[in-house]
């Protein structure tokens, strides 16, 4: 994947909590309770039910049992202000570049919103080191990158990416984290929408599930458009996404399936009763939905028997 030199950067809608703009470690851990949305917030339950840890509280709305871990709460957002001005310096800067994917995506939805006649509220991301605290609790690295709806706000510990090349296997890339930004911001749509309040329960067709598919979805519905989406400075940011960029989407989805999950850190028997975020398979499937169709429509995992 590579950025446009010459297009602006908009770092107003990242909020940096980290302590100066820099690095990004990966705290204590505890486990993402509910109301919260995360990507990968489910592989903390089946650890933690495995070896012991901070027990769980869905009921909450919030996070469960997770102390007091409010760090990072400063926001300081001048050395990305000052390092991310274009997309020359996304090609060469990591944080920059997240800045660049978030900005892409939020102009692809704020248009396609536009299209169909609504108004696309954006929301700020937020990076943090270790934990922070959010309309929907605290939370830790540990949940994973996540989605608060009591806030509007996407959370992650940039960490987190390593975390996907160590832990799960996952190749990794730039792209690779572009759809683990995309999947949060598909939940941000989903709560503008009205549709969150349809993930609920467990199981392989639960509300959760759907929920979480229809976000892998959305996700490839950016990544469709990411090349032809302009900014306000009228350039897209993002001016090549490659065969390997999206075989790195997809290896990204395959390792955060809960089959792949359960079996491979969580113990090794799989239990679908269990289920809230979707197979490998299906993850893949509805990534790849989204990416080969460009339709958000062709995104409505409530309407359909067959999940994949």
């Amino acid at each position: 994947m590579r950025f446009d030199e010459g297009a602006g950067l908009d770092t107003s809608e990242v909020e940096d909590m980290r302590g100066g703009g820099g690095g990004g470690g990966i705290g204590g851990r505890v486990a993402l309770g509910g109301g919260g949305l995360g990507v990968v917030g489910l592989v903390i339950y089946f650890l933690l039910s495995q070896f012991g840890g901070v027990s769980l509280n869905p009921s909450s709305g919030g996070f469960g049992g997770l102390g007091d871990v409010g760090s990072g709460q400063q926001v300081d957002n001048t050395t990305l202000s000052q390092e991310c001005k274009t997309g020359a310096d996304a090609n060469r800067n990591h944080d920059c570049a997240i800045v660049a994917i978030i900005n892409s995506i939020q102009d692809y939805w704020g248009s396609e919103f536009q299209r169909s006649g609504s108004t696309y509220r954006k929301a700020v991301t937020n990076f943090f080191n270790g934990g922070v605290n959010t309309a929907c609790g605290n939370a830790t690295s540990d949940v994973g990158p996540f989605y608060c709806p009591g806030d509007s706000e996407v959370y992650i510990d940039l960490g987190f990416f390593n975390e996907l090349r160590t832990k799960f296997g996952a190749q990794g890339g730039p792209f690779a984290e572009a759809y683990v930004l995309a999947h949060e911001y598909g939940h941000h749509v989903q709560n503008l929408t009205g549709v969150s309040k349809k993930g609920t329960g467990s199981g392989p067709t639960s509300g959760s599930v759907r929920l979480e598919l229809q976000a892998d979805c959305y996700a490839g519905v950016w990544a469709n458009h990411a090349t032809t989406t302009p900014t306000e400075t009228g350039r897209p940011l993002i001016s090549e996404i490659s065969q390997e960029d999206v075989n790195s989407a997809l290896d990204t989805a395959s390792r955060i399936g809960d089959d792949y999950i359960q079996s491979k850190l969580g113990g090794g028997r799989v239990d679908e009763s269990t289920f809230s975020h979707g197979t490998s398979a299906q993850r893949k499937k509805w990534f790849s939905t989204g990416f080969q169709t460009g339709e958000p429509a062709r995104c409505d995992t409530f309407a359909t028997n067959s999940l994949g």
